[in-house]
């Protein structure tokens, strides 16, 4: 008689609906390992549209990016022994030139990579072994906010917005377990796409509300503005998601 394959090495059930909880678990902790092992405690998020190119219509953004990203990797290294880390969402545009900045500054930077049917890929200025690959957006959105001292959101589509708005939710419905700044980098470009002084005026948010994020349109103040609202990064990972109140009902 054959002998059945144990259960969690069989890939019919692994990838079965019934094996759903195993593999959304799996996307947590396959990254808690790697980052308990490779030291990280702390990271810098950059959000922004994986469309955004250098020499393209908002390519000055791509190169800003790229630019505050060496900034914030740099001063790491000297002031941090390089314990706060560059964090992208692992693709091409925005996510890229975060990653490729990192780089460029001789500083690690992690990539936290979606499989989708077009555009995501992920980028070569990924550190090796700081790759991620997700299928589930919630649990990607969770350890973008679950190590994050800072985020900074450029231009971008609904990924972006989804990412953005996830954690200043977060934030208003006091579910962090420490304040995460928020930037939105290029004024011009947010305050256009969306009308914050509206949600305010038809009382779908409180005013207080607006003082959750910042606009920041340059990198050198940028990265300025960045330092004076970030707590230190840790010493050691934060190894117990139990401990953090970073994602809903955490």
């Amino acid at each position: 008689m054959h002998t059945p394959l144990l259960a969690y090495h069989d890939p019919q059930f692994i990838d079965s609906d019934d094996g759903r909880p195993i593999r959304i678990v799996s996307e947590y902790l396959a990254p808690l390992r790697t980052f308990r092992d490779a030291g990280v405690s702390a990271t810098v998020v950059f959000f922004g549209s994986a469309r955004v190119h250098s020499g393209g219509p908002l390519g000055r953004y791509y190169d800003e990016a790229c630019e505050l990203a060496r900034l914030v990797t740099a001063w790491s290294l000297e002031q941090c022994a390089g314990r706060l880390i560059v964090c992208s969402g692992g693709g091409p545009g925005i996510m890229e030139a975060a990653n490729r900045g990192a780089s460029l500054a001789g500083g690690r930077s992690i990539g936290l990579n979606i499989g989708l049917p077009f555009e995501q890929r992920p980028n070569r200025f990924i550190s090796e072994g700081l790759g991620f690959e997700f299928h589930y957006f919630f649990m990607r959105k969770l350890w973008f906010a679950h190590l994050a001292h800072a985020l900074i959101a450029f231009p971008g589509g609904f990924g972006t917005f989804d990412e953005l708005f996830e954690i200043l939710t977060l934030a208003q419905t006091h579910k962090l377990d420490r304040p995460i700044p928020v930037f939105l980098y290029g004024s011009e470009y947010w305050r256009e796409v969306v009308n914050f002084d509206a949600l305010v005026r038809h009382g779908t948010i409180a005013a207080e509300d607006l003082e959750l994020f910042e606009f920041i349109d340059e990198p050198g103040a940028a990265f300025a503005r960045i330092k004076s609202r970030m707590q230190p990064p840790p010493t050691e990972p934060r190894l117990s998601f139990a401990k953090s109140r970073c994602h809903p009902e955490a």
